[in-house]
């Protein structure tokens, strides 16, 4: 079971501040700031990938010093409006860059991430630095140690700028609920970048941070992904360990990648995986891949837009002589119920202490559906569980023969904040529902998946393309995904 145990308590500043620039990651007070509107709209930042910089550094064209100030200039010009970060490691960053360059001097360079500056999620444990779960229950605590990926990030030679806003404890997918504020979209201040993993998506979508390491229970990697132009991949259930970090249901859970290319994702899930040394993927040749679209359901709801982006995704690896077959699976009216019948009593078992002492601390939102997870049954939890297993067992017959599924990563581009439903097929669709519509069966079923950018709607607003992958086959799924990149071009 995923844990965050590793929290001791510290004072609190009497002076409040918008973000924390710690020098020994020393939590201050929570503030809900004043964002200012329009002052992201249509961002247009220069960025470049971790496999880049990581050339760069090794070729010692640029040092690891002024990449990380290069981040930290942005964070200081852009995260008062856009919120993307709770905490900044402004002199961790800065002293984990001189070693970098002092390692690289001497001839040390130990891999593709020594040197990347990177945020974590602030779910996840960084040692002496805060973990909030953006929520006043955590106020005041302090991880002792490294999440274990976040240590192998760490032996890897990574950079951690800071800890990256969320919805509340991971339960939603707005990070509208959050005690530090909404974050925003760097293209349109007007919108949500996603959720839950928000912060991590806007950090490096606007240029403060070369990637991001995020969670996802539901699809809260691939859908900010998804909104905002990225790459984000949810490996294979269990590859990457959870101690360390806040768990939102712990047979769910998953963490990964977030970044701007299928290469970078592979080598920070190698990495994730236990290697300090990873290679990049070798891509597929899509000509001879086969894919299986499965339409029934998933593609009963969806934005206009968004359809056409991902048929004309589809038109093109079909001319670079992809196989695409249309397919159904067979359960799938039952996807959503089987996961809030797992998902909300996982999560309302591990709050159950602070829903009893401290329930005025939780944003309204999410403690009522935390409040939810305490009336549902055992025997439906147990329904629920064997729903799963039909599930799983579906869609790893889905994929027999073929080399991925693909689908469109969210039904609708990124939602306005503050409306909490979207039109789409002539009805009103809740937000929450209708973004965690196309990504939340392959975490019931545990599948790796990835988000790739598929174009833009009219307005300019990204649109994602998600392969499915078999389950222990992360991998694979990489190398697919790098070929339909090398088909649809990348984000950056």
């Amino acid at each position: 079971m995923p844990t965050a145990g590793n929290c001791l308590p510290c004072g609190r500043s009497s002076k409040p501040f918008h973000v924390q620039l710690l020098s020994c990651a020393r939590q201050t007070g929570i503030s809900r700031p004043r964002i200012r509107p329009g002052a992201h709209r249509n961002l247009s930042v220069e960025v470049r990938t971790v496999a880049d910089l990581g050339h760069r550094l090794k070729s010692k064209e640029i040092t690891a010093e002024a990449a990380t100030e290069g981040c930290l200039g942005r964070i200081t010009e852009r995260n008062r409006s856009l919120n993307a970060y709770i905490t900044v490691l402004v002199d961790e960053a800065l002293e984990q860059a001189r070693e970098v360059d002092q390692a690289i001097d001497a001839g040390n360079y130990r891999g593709p991430l020594h040197g990347i500056p990177i945020s974590i999620k602030d779910l996840i444990d960084v040692r002496n630095a805060p973990t909030t779960a953006a929520s006043r229950v955590r106020e005041g605590h302090v991880a002792r140690r490294d999440a274990t990926l976040v240590g192998r990030l760490r032996a890897a030679g990574a950079i951690f700028i800071g800890k990256t806003n969320l919805h509340e404890f991971a339960l939603g997918t707005t990070n509208e609920d959050s005690a530090y504020g909404p974050v925003l979209h760097p293209f349109d201040d007007t919108r949500s970048p996603g959720g839950s993993s928000g912060g991590s998506a806007a950090s490096v979508l606007a240029g403060m941070a070369y990637a991001s390491i995020g969670t996802d229970t539901g699809g809260s990697i691939r859908i900010p992904a998804a909104a905002c132009g990225l790459v984000g991949l949810k490996p294979t259930i269990g590859e990457i360990p959870l101690d360390g970090i806040v768990p939102l249901s712990e047979s769910l859970d998953h963490a990964g990648p977030m970044c701007l290319s299928v290469e970078d994702a592979a080598l920070l899930y190698g990495v994730l995986r236990g290697n300090p040394n990873p290679v990049p993927p070798s891509p597929r040749d899509v000509s001879g891949l086969r894919f299986g679209i499965p339409r029934p359901y998933f593609f009963d709801l969806i934005d206009p837009q968004v359809l056409a982006r991902f048929d004309e995704s589809c038109e093109r690896l079909k001319s670079a002589g992809a196989i695409l077959e249309d397919i159904a699976i067979a359960h799938t009216k039952e996807i959503a119920a089987i996961y809030v019948h797992v998902a909300l009593p996982e999560a309302a078992a591990y709050h159950a202490p602070t829903l009893e002492s401290r329930p005025q601390d939780y944003t309204e939102n999410v403690r009522l559906r935390l409040e939810m997870g305490r009336y549902i049954l055992a025997e439906d939890y147990v329904r629920a569980q064997r729903g799963r297993q039909l599930l799983t067992r579906e869609v790893r017959e889905a994929l027999g023969g073929r080399d991925g599924l693909l689908l469109p990563s969210m039904p609708v581009p990124a939602t306005k904040l503050g409306v909490p439903t979207v039109s789409i097929g002539g009805t009103e669709e809740p937000v929450r529902n209708i973004t965690l519509r196309l990504t939340q069966l392959f975490n019931i079923t545990g599948h790796p998946a990835i988000s790739l950018p598929c174009g833009k709607t009219d307005e300019g607003l990204p649109v994602g393309l998600q392969i499915v992958g078999t389950r222990n086959r992360t991998p694979e799924l990489l190398e697919v995904a790098a070929g339909v990149e090398g088909v649809l071009g990348r984000a950056c």
